[in-house]
């Protein structure tokens, strides 16, 4: 005949177990967090598009799609004149949605131009950026007149700013030139635009993350060991767990 079962009594956890419990909770939660962190700056992402396009003279407006999704966003154009008054090129940029913008700086005939920035030139917020219904002169030369940030240079890079489903990205083109007896000779040989919204790109860069976001990482300090604290912190956890481990069973044993 068996005998009645002994009566179960209710075990009270340690102080010492509590806090190793929690100490397993907040590892893991970092880590979550750093998981977190890195799947977010694992989509920041550059959409680069490389382009061999001409902008002849008087031939219309050179459309351009950053994001690819069936929408022009920025338009190149380049005019020349010949009329007995005047006789000479203008090359423009022009926006081809009213919430997109261009990175704009005043010529020394205070006329607003497209800047033209440098390769490395960081994209973003900060820039100044500028909306003109006719779009932006980036080099204008003439017989009585020459203005234009792009007027001397042989590339350079736009800074654009526009918008995908309210949402705002930046983006860049280069843009190769040439400025002979008034003529105006373009050619537009790349763009690039940011996925996450906000985010500032480099000029130039053609992949991305173009900077590193930053992600939480656990502390490099080593708490106090405790059994599943040191299994969440990992291999270094569990060596001065075990050096523990053994330092207490040579006390018990004496």
């Amino acid at each position: 005949m068996k005998g009645s079962p002994l009566p179960r009594k209710t075990a009270n956890l340690s102080e010492s177990i509590h806090q190793q419990l929690n100490m397993y909770a907040l590892a893991a939660s970092a880590a979550g967090v750093g998981a977190l962190c890195l799947t977010h700056a694992a989509e920041a992402k550059v959409v680069y598009t490389p382009a061999n396009v001409k902008i002849v003279q008087n031939s219309g407006l050179v459309r351009f799609d950053l994001n690819h999704d069936g929408i022009a966003d920025f338009g190149l154009i380049n005019s020349f004149s010949s009329a007995s008054s005047s006789r000479g090129g203008r090359l423009r940029v022009v926006e081809l949605r009213q919430a997109n913008e261009i990175w704009g700086v005043y010529s020394s005939q205070n006329i607003l131009c497209a800047a033209a920035l440098p390769k490395g030139t960081k994209v973003g917020p900060k820039g100044q950026f500028a909306y003109q219904r006719a779009g932006l002169v980036m080099a204008a030369s003439d017989f009585h007149y020459k203005y234009g940030p792009w007027l001397h240079l042989k590339e350079a890079y736009l800074g654009l700013k526009f918008v995908v489903k309210g949402k705002t990205h930046f983006g860049w083109a280069r843009v190769k030139l040439s400025v002979a007896n008034q003529s105006i000779t373009a050619t537009l040989t790349g763009y690039a635009y940011e996925t996450i919204p906000g985010k500032a790109i480099v000029a130039g860069a053609t992949e991305g993350p173009d900077d590193a976001e930053p992600t939480a990482a656990l502390s490099s300090h080593t708490p106090e060991p405790a059994t599943l604290g040191a299994l969440a912190l990992g291999a270094p956890g569990l060596s001065i767990w075990r050096r523990k481990e053994s330092a207490a069973a040579a006390l018990a044993a004496n």
